[in-house]
């Protein structure tokens, strides 16, 4: 009787089995592509949206208002000031036959005033606006496309600079233990108890509002709570024995600390991120909303929610606003829960 032998399947590293779960948990990878693609797209807001043309082309010659400021005078106009787009009498001539201009999908920029608007402001939606106008004229969907960009960006740098300090202060806490640990863990408990609304209110009367200085300040308590799930996690890792063997070889603490037991601590690290960018969006929006945050030029979330409220009547505000804040917070907490379940090795493994 002849056995027949299998040949070795080949081995499947756990990265790969993680990614393997993360994909057969279908809400969570369908809202990381949706997530993904709504960040690309609003990476080319400026010519998803925007006032001035992508191309044109005026009595033969080729133009990229998109990039570069023209007079008026070189489109017909009297005057040397730089061109309006949305001027009737700019489109016309652009109109004219041999002469042609691209332009975006929505022809509005986030800080446009259309002063040829026929209706007052804010306007509900129409043809030319289709999510309406806020209180100053500005285009509703322009502002919600840069602003959740904006929050995005502002999300993602809040929560790199968290996670670095975070693991930073966690891993010497956990690896060294002793008085390191009791003293940090004293100046982390001193430091969580300092009312950082006061500060923000403080630093706002005193400095100008800006992202960058917003940033600093929320990265200053950003790091408190991930520090001490690092902490926990060096303190498990660094009693084992591949901890010891590298000791015994001779390897300095650095080493083993980035080489060795940071790879095996990192799973709350990367199980929290998508959680933790949600809560500094939530963190921006709302200082934008009571008018602490970003300075009021700039295209926020909060101040689309803040004119909601106060313009209750104009109800296409508040609903884009709040549209595009829940579905921004849902997918990154469906991400969230689909990388917590591809990083628990007790998952079956089983899609949902």
């Amino acid at each position: 009787m002849k056995i027949e032998t299998r040949p070795d399947l080949p081995s499947i590293s756990p990265n790969q089995q993680r990614w393997r779960r993360f994909r057969q948990h279908r809400l969570g990878y369908v809202s990381l592509l949706i997530f993904l693609m709504m960040f690309v797209l609003s990476l080319f807001s400026e010519v998803i949206s925007n006032d001035r043309p992508l191309i044109a082309y005026y009595q033969g010659g080729l133009y990229v208002p998109l990039l570069r400021d023209y007079p008026e005078s070189t489109f017909g106009g009297d005057f040397p000031t730089p061109a309006d787009y949305l001027d009737p009498f700019i489109r016309e001539q652009f109109s004219r036959p041999g002469n042609w201009a691209l332009y975006p999908l929505n022809t509005y920029r986030y800080d446009t005033l259309n002063y040829f608007a026929q209706l007052p402001n804010p306007a509900p939606p129409s043809a030319q606006n289709w999510l309406g106008t806020d209180d100053r004229g500005r285009d509703v969907l322009a502002r919600a496309l840069y602003g959740f960009r904006v929050s995005v960006l502002f999300g993602m740098a809040l929560t790199i600079i968290g996670v670095l300090l975070g693991i930073a202060a966690g891993a010497v806490q956990g690896y060294f233990g002793g008085r390191i640990d009791l003293y940090l863990q004293r100046f982390s408990e001193i430091w969580g108890s300092l009312p950082e609304l006061y500060l923000l209110l403080i630093f706002a009367s005193i400095f100008q509002p800006s992202i960058t200085l917003l940033l600093i300040l929320l990265s200053l308590f950003g790091w408190l709570g991930l520090a001490d799930y690092v902490r926990a996690e060096f303190l498990r890792n660094r009693q084992l024995d591949y901890v010891r063997a590298a000791r015994a070889l001779g390897l300095g603490n650095a080493q083993i600390m980035w080489r060795h037991i940071l790879p095996n601590s990192l799973t709350p690290v990367i199980t929290f991120l998508p959680f933790r960018m949600s809560v500094a969006i939530t963190a921006l929006t709302s200082l934008d909303f009571l008018g602490l945050g970003v300075p009021p030029s700039t295209p926020s979330l909060g101040e689309l929610l803040a004119q909601g409220k106060d313009n209750l009547d104009a109800w296409w505000i508040g609903l884009a606003a709040f549209m595009v804040l829940f579905v921004t917070l849902l997918l990154l907490v469906f991400i969230g829960e689909a990388l917590r379940d591809a990083f628990d090795t007790r998952k079956s493994g089983s899609g949902r």
